[in-house]
């Protein structure tokens, strides 16, 4: 199996603790787990060679297994604290994933549970950025609101307001702030070398594949709930 002539490595990291959601990897949104949705997708996309849950946590070792990927291994303690890094995670992951299968992988994805509106068609643009664009890494981005925007932002000195940026009291009308992107977690997109090799995911030469819809990324429990309602009013396939 291969996307486009490459082999394809699918990493779903998620580890045990969480303090803004507790267990919020296991969080269900119509019936669910934020893990089983993103396993669920990354199936649906085919022609991913694997599919490795990343965890440190029997429960979610479980769950992963019960929606079809596979848990070849548990992800190191120091790997899984609030400290770890995501570049040293999936490093791990691919590399025990090499080890194990007795094979190298030119890709890889990574696609974080806790972004559940994430579609089979985020994942394959992002992988024909990379293939077809012949990038190092391509990740997945929403157009910020305007007033998110540095050209908003606001500071306090004391009770006084200032300006974040310099020329911040100019811009009163939306129309005139740049485009700025945020990203997503829907879909990080990389190559061999510049993950193994070079320790990199967005920091060099990332080429951003823009979703033009809301998106909801879960950090708070209210955004469970906004997931769930915006999902039931879409076809309520939890693939895609």
């Amino acid at each position: 199996m291969s996307y486009k002539g490459r082999s394809v490595l699918a990493v779903v990291p998620a580890r045990g603790g969480s303090k803004s959601i507790p267990r919020k990897n296991l969080r269900t949104i119509n019936g669910i787990s934020l893990l089983g949705r993103a396993i669920l997708t990354a199936r649906d996309a085919r022609d991913l060679d694997a599919i490795i849950v990343s965890t440190d946590d029997d429960e979610i070792m479980a769950e992963g297994a019960k929606y079809g990927a596979r848990v070849p291994f548990r992800r190191p303690p120091e790997l899984a604290s609030d400290r770890a890094t995501s570049v040293d995670m999936w490093i791990h992951a691919w590399s025990e994933c090499e080890k194990l299968d007795g094979r190298t992988y030119d890709i890889s994805v990574l696609l974080e549970p806790t972004s559940p509106m994430r579609r089979v068609e985020d994942i394959r643009r992002t992988l024909d950025t990379v293939i077809e664009g012949h990038y190092p890494a391509a990740a997945t981005v929403s157009p910020t609101p305007a007033h998110f925007t540095p050209n908003k932002t606001l500071t306090l000195d004391g009770p006084i307001i200032g300006f974040y940026h310099p020329e911040g009291a100019r811009y009163s009308l939306r129309q005139a702030i740049p485009r700025y992107y945020h990203r997503n977690g829907l879909c990080y997109a990389v190559t061999r070398k510049h993950l193994l090799e070079d320790r990199l995911i967005i920091e060099a030469h990332c080429a951003g594949v823009v979703v033009d819809r809301y998106v909801v990324n879960i950090d708070e429990p209210y955004e469970l709930r906004i997931a769930e309602f915006l999902l039931g009013e879409a076809s309520g396939d939890a693939g895609t």
